[in-house]
């Protein structure tokens, strides 16, 4: 509770300090770099230019075509070649890779905001990495648990239930995998877990795979995907091979075709997380800061919305569907 209060206290202070003019000559400019195109990134980007728009800063956005450390690392180099920004918000494609291009960027007078992904464990306190400003995003060992709980509840606690995930040493992803199995072992010895696989952002490797692990699993009675990639290639396959209502899928991440299958009763369950705001929060957190405000956490949890079809029709559950228009 305290966290999401100092959250909203630090909006509401870059907000009122927009309107002085001492802010609006000086514009923060601020690089925003998540980590590829997808509805979720998109939807960030929503809340990060609203942000902007609404404190009067100025925002560079530079979107990897591809995930992968190789990708975004030539444009954070860009970003900080440029000498003239103030920020950078950005989603690290890798918890431990990405340490060191980034730690150039500080060591250049950027401060770092990190959202969705972090850097080492996550803890810019006490952790082995304490450069950036703060991360703000989701508890994804908390949302894996979630998933793993929403499950078993649709296979009727006992079966085989499989994981597609996206990439290796990825914070958020590996958190949903590490709660998933983490409940399933201590509270439902009769459901046995297969994978992850990775499927390097591809929704057709994603397919592949499942589509593989229900040809030699009969028994499989559901899938976990673990990010709008994973969910969208698991229910693909599912569709395919006919099994819609008999392997039960749970996504991460509100997509519309998350949504489409959770109409036809191929998805349980949907965690909604809520990029807008991680986007708007980070624009504020940085306007704040730069407006001298001291007490900004190093870590906040935007939290979830929970889908599934008895509330999906409820506008104030359905307004997190990721809508990118």
């Amino acid at each position: 509770m305290r966290k999401t209060t100092l959250a909203a206290l630090a909006a509401g202070v870059a907000i009122a300090l927009a309107s002085q003019p001492t802010l609006a000559a000086d514009k923060l400019k601020i690089g925003f770099l998540p980590g590829v195109v997808d509805p979720f990134y998109q939807v960030m980007q929503l809340g990060v230019e609203k942000a902007a728009k609404d404190l009067g800063a100025e925002v560079v956005t530079q979107v990897p075509p591809t995930w992968g450390v190789e990708a975004q690392t030539p444009l954070l180099d860009a970003m900080v070649a440029r000498g003239d920004l103030n920020y950078i918000i950005i989603a690290p494609v890798d918890k431990d890779q990405m340490v060191g291009p980034l730690k150039t960027a500080a060591d250049h007078g950027i401060k770092i905001i990190t959202v969705d992904t972090y850097l080492g464990d996550g803890d810019y306190v006490k952790g082995p990495v304490k450069f950036p400003l703060s991360y703000i995003g989701s508890d994804n060992i908390e949302g894996g648990r979630i998933a793993a709980r929403g499950l078993a509840k649709a296979i009727g606690g006992k079966g085989s239930v499989y994981i597609n995930s996206t990439n290796p040493n990825v914070s958020s992803v590996e958190g949903r995998a590490v709660g998933f199995k983490e409940v399933m072992a201590k509270e439902f010895p009769d459901i046995k877990v297969i994978g992850p696989d990775f499927n390097l952002d591809d929704p057709n490797k994603a397919a592949q795979q499942t589509a593989a692990v229900l040809s030699r699993e009969p028994n499989l009675a559901g899938v976990f995907g673990t990010n709008v990639f994973s969910a969208q290639g698991a229910g693909t396959a599912v569709v395919n091979a006919g099994l819609g209502g008999h392997v039960q899928v749970v996504a991460y991440d509100a997509t519309q075709l998350a949504i489409e299958l959770m109409d036809k009763g191929v998805v349980s369950l949907v965690l909604a997380q809520k990029p807008f705001d991680m986007g708007y929060l980070a624009v504020a957190f940085a306007a704040s800061d730069a407006a001298g405000v001291t007490s900004l956490p190093p870590r906040v949890e935007t939290g979830f919305a929970i889908i599934d079809k008895d509330n999906v029709k409820d506008p104030a559950i359905a307004r997190f569907i990721y809508k990118v228009k």
